[in-house]
């Protein structure tokens, strides 16, 4: 039987560059296990915001990979949802 990979990202509704709930198949996890977001466009933000925050994955080590269950596929599936929950282009939020 194959297992089924089961992540839930939900980012904070005024910090949506940030996870309010982050599981992997059930167990709380941390985004910095993965990667980090940055913003891409800092020239052109006003202080305090961001011009293009995205999600930056990095790569995995057998650590991280034990300590959720999962192997380098379900690793890059993780990071590419990451990626999509967490690119928040241009934001004030924290102005």
């Amino acid at each position: 039987m194959v297992k089924k990979l089961d992540v839930v990202i939900i980012p904070y509704d005024a910090l949506p560059c940030a996870c309010e709930k982050f599981t992997i198949n059930g167990i709380d996890a941390d985004v910095s296990d993965f990667g980090y977001t940055v913003d891409m466009d800092s020239e052109n933000a006003e202080e305090y915001a961001c011009g293009d925050r995205q999600f930056v994955p990095q790569m995995p080590t057998d650590k991280v990979l034990e300590k959720y269950g999962i192997n380098l596929k379900e690793y890059a599936e993780i990071c590419e949802k990451l990626g999509s929950a967490l690119a928040v282009g241009s934001c004030g939020w924290c102005i």
